[in-house]
């Protein structure tokens, strides 16, 4: 665990393994900037900058000597990118801080002198430390620790303002932390029942309370589509509410995560690659839990339910069929023309949980479908539903530093999902997949103001680490649903 704490100290004068400092990408060239160093210093590194081959760019993370004037034993440039008006952006601290500290592993301690001059600033550079320090150790121990203790050097140290945002960030990095741990854990271990007796340790000690729902209360309970997804696996589905319940809370949100604690597609089988990162098919449960706790450790005066839909989607003997039916919570009926599209079934059973107690919003996150990658990538989320909820998931997002695009729900495509036999179909037109399977979630909300987050490519990282993000989870999603909550608790 990496410590983190404010400074009002002279950077220049600090003894620590590495002084963080910032480049800029300004008009084609490198620049520090360090206005808060002896000049001499700042000249003597700048001259630097063009023989080191510094382009200050987003990312670039280079060591060098300290030299003369710092007491750190070095120096580590972190790359901001293009500033705009003098000032870097909050989520360009973040990136440059994260990175920073990323490369910092087996560090005993390092200043962050970053030019962070306002509350926003700061909280932003303690985001990215944070978020860039984490490990995931769970199986191996031949990795370097993280940077073992960080000292943001500013002058509002003792800033009412600047301490609370760095106490947010510090649930926001817990809580994002606690994403990409279960996300990174094998499917050997996590399952449904061994993912709810995690969503009831982490609530252990807090404001939470958690229930869950076995298999025989799902079936008694009319919750047909988790059952159908999770019946061909040994490990049985749970369905698991976690409720945060201020008093006088200003607003009631649910919130629903799709929990796949492992997807091979079941009857409707992925090919061999297409299983190896399966394991993250539970992000969006994962995000839900962990926001859910993060809104109760910041006191929000909003009230937060969340409810996570969990089953492990296996070929057996005894795994639902292409073309059976299933009559889903509340009565609807399904034909299941692809086992493959299980998300939207579990999913739906919880709208119609989450809904029968009458939330003022209900916004649903998933890695739900590949069509979300096709259409932007593995770094852009994306966000359909009630225009209102849409747009305010776009502008937490905005706030926040992630990345949302909102999309339509065509009415179009709606009668893809018809079916001769039940009410409507789990599949529909291939093109458009990804708002085909937003509209089959429509189906499920009613009248309730909703928006629903598709996470497919962001929730889990298959290339090499940038910034503050790891290889594996990722934990996106966890800014943008507490950035809502927030905003939701500011009205």
């Amino acid at each position: 665990m990496t410590e983190l704490s404010l400074s009002p100290k002279d950077p220049a004068r600090s003894h620590a393994d590495a002084l963080v400092l910032a480049t800029t990408s300004d008009d084609g060239a490198a620049r520090l900037l360090a206005d808060h160093l002896p000049r001499a210093v700042v000249d003597r590194l700048t001259a630097l900058l063009p023989a080191l081959g510094v382009k200050g760019t987003a990312d670039e993370v280079l060591r060098i000597p300290a030299g003369d004037g710092l007491a750190a034993d070095v120096v580590v440039l972190t790359g901001l990118g293009p500033v705009a008006a003098g000032r870097p952006g909050a989520e360009a601290l973040r990136r440059a801080a994260g990175a920073a500290v990323r490369s910092l592993a087996g560090t005993a301690d390092a200043v962050l002198a970053l030019p962070a001059t306002t509350a926003e600033e700061v909280g932003a550079v303690a985001e990215g430390a944070l978020l860039g320090a984490y490990r995931f150790d769970r199986y191996r121990r031949t990795d370097p620790a993280p940077v073992t203790r960080v000292e943001l050097a500013t002058p509002l140290a003792r800033d009412k303002a600047a301490k609370a945002a760095v106490e947010r960030a510090r649930v926001l990095a817990d809580a994002v932390a606690g994403v990409r741990d279960l996300v990174n854990a094998s499917p050997r271990d996590l399952f449904p029942q061994s993912f709810a007796d995690e969503a009831k340790a982490a609530a252990k000690g807090t404001k939470v309370k958690v229930s869950v729902l076995d298999e025989r209360e799902l079936a008694a309970g009319g919750y047909g589509g988790i059952v159908g997804v999770g019946q061909g696996s040994l490990r049985p589905p749970r369905l698991v509410k976690v409720t945060y319940a201020p008093a006088r809370a200003k607003a009631h949100y649910a919130l629903v995560g799709k929990g796949i604690t492992f997807d091979s597609g079941g009857l409707s089988i992925k090919p061999a690659k297409g299983m190896e990162t399966m394991k993250m098919d539970m992000a969006g449960a994962a995000t839900v839990l962990h926001v859910v706790l993060a809104a109760a450790a910041l006191d929000l005066p909003v009230r937060v339910t969340g409810w996570l839909a969990l089953a492990e989607n296996m070929p057996s003997g005894s795994a639902q069929r292409p073309s059976d039916v299933v009559t889903m919570r509340g009565g609807k009926t399904v034909e299941v023309l692809n086992t493959d599209a299980e998300g939207r079934l579990v999913m739906a059973d919880a709208l119609v949980a989450a809904c029968e107690e009458s939330p003022d919003v209900v916004a649903d996150i998933a890695t739900l479908t590949g069509a979300q990658m096709v259409a932007l990538g593995n770094q852009v989320g994306a966000v359909m539903g009630s225009e209102d909820v849409r747009g305010a998931v776009v502008a937490a997002a905005d706030r926040t530093g992630e990345q949302f695009w909102p999309m339509p729900l065509p009415t179009e495509l709606r009668d893809s999902l018809r079916s001769p036999v039940a009410d409507l179909a789990n599949m529909g037109d291939r093109f458009g997949g990804m708002l085909v399977a937003g509209l089959f979630l429509q189906e499920f909300v009613g009248e309730t103001p909703w928006a629903h987050l598709d996470i497919a490519g962001p929730a889990y990282n298959e290339g090499s680490p940038r910034g503050y993000t790891p290889k594996g989870g990722t934990g996106m999603g966890v800014r943008t649903l507490l950035g809502l909550l927030e905003g939701a608790a500011q009205r």
